[in-house]
């Protein structure tokens, strides 16, 4: 039996599932964790404390657009990959939740909108990727 937190969560995850997968979407939300990243990093170097970076700042071949696309990047990277990360987080409860909820009921359609794929022949396959086969 499920609790009603629970059910809440499997009502709300299967209305929005498909929408929080879209990097767009993923990257956007994603940004405020990316920018944990990126603030402390123009800080530490803007501050002039360390006396090499400021050695660096003050040399001519340094250039700034550089370390704003470095920095751009860590921000793009960490919000995208958070966002994936907790995307997984709750499909996975999800998948256990739906299992928990009724055992005898098929698995979750798949998360993206292709054909479902046939089960695995062999009970030791379920457990190998698909590239993968099992040694006898």
């Amino acid at each position: 039996m499920l609790t009603q937190q629970e059910r809440d969560f499997i009502r709300y995850w299967e209305s929005n599932r498909l929408r929080r997968k879209k990097i767009v979407r993923q990257f956007l939300v994603g940004i405020p964790i990316g920018l944990l990243f990126a603030i402390p990093i123009t800080i530490n170097f803007a501050s002039g404390w360390d006396k090499r970076a400021q050695m660096e700042v003050n040399n001519q071949e340094f250039n700034p657009i550089v370390l704003l696309i470095a920095l751009l990047l860590i921000v793009g990277f960490t919000a995208i990959f958070y966002q994936r990360h907790q995307w997984d987080q709750y499909e996975q409860r999800y998948r256990e939740l739906l299992s928990r909820k009724d055992p005898a009921a098929p698995q979750a359609p798949p998360a993206t909108e292709s054909a479902p794929q046939a089960p695995p022949a062999t009970p030791a396959a379920v457990d190998t990727p698909p590239d993968q086969t099992p040694n006898p």
